[in-house]
Parts: C-alpha cells; structure tokens; sequence
C-alpha cells in the first residue's frame, strides 16, 4: 500500500505564487512515483518542479531516490525538473515562462 505523499511547508505558497505570475498549474504531489510536485505552464512554456522547503536544512532538502530517479529519467529526454525552494526562486520562474 503506497504511503500519502508529504508536500514540504512552502508548497501552496509557492503554487500560489505562480498562479498569481499568471501561471496555469496543476498540482501532482500526489502523483507518487516520485513525479513532480508541480506543472506550470505560461505562454506555450510547461515545466515541471520540485518543491523543497528552502527553509529546512540541506539534508532533509534533497530529493528522495523516487524524485532523483524521476529527474534523471526526464533529464535524459531533454526536460529538467525545476527544484524550487523560494517563493523568489517560484517568482523568477516564472518571469522565465
């Protein structure tokens, strides 16, 4: 039986950040599998993101295996998973898209 999928402190405020820079998202913390927190997209432009609390020390910031494995695999088809730790980080993304 897969566990519930904890989202860090930051993850709605973060979000909200990008909905509020005129984004579309679409949360999939619940996905599992170590997929991404977040879809954003703006303009033609769709990443994908990884929310860490920024505010947590660095050990407990670092992606799970799942996350890491998950990165690699769309890493290697030419997509980056985005790791977001700041609401600034989620603002200048944003400004990007």
């Amino acid at each position: 039986m897969r566990r519930a999928a904890r989202q860090d402190d930051n993850h709605g405020q973060v979000r909200e950040a990008f909905e509020k820079a005129g984004c579309t998202v679409e949360d999939t913390s619940g996905v599992g599998g170590g997929f991404a927190d977040l879809l954003v997209g703006k303009a033609g432009k769709l990443v994908m993101v990884e929310v860490k609390d920024g505010s947590k020390s660095p050990s407990r910031r670092q992606r799970t295996e799942d996350e890491a494995r998950f990165a690699e695999k769309w890493r290697q088809a030419g997509i980056e998973v985005v790791l977001v730790e700041t609401l600034e980080q989620a603002i200048q993304l944003a400004a990007q898209l």
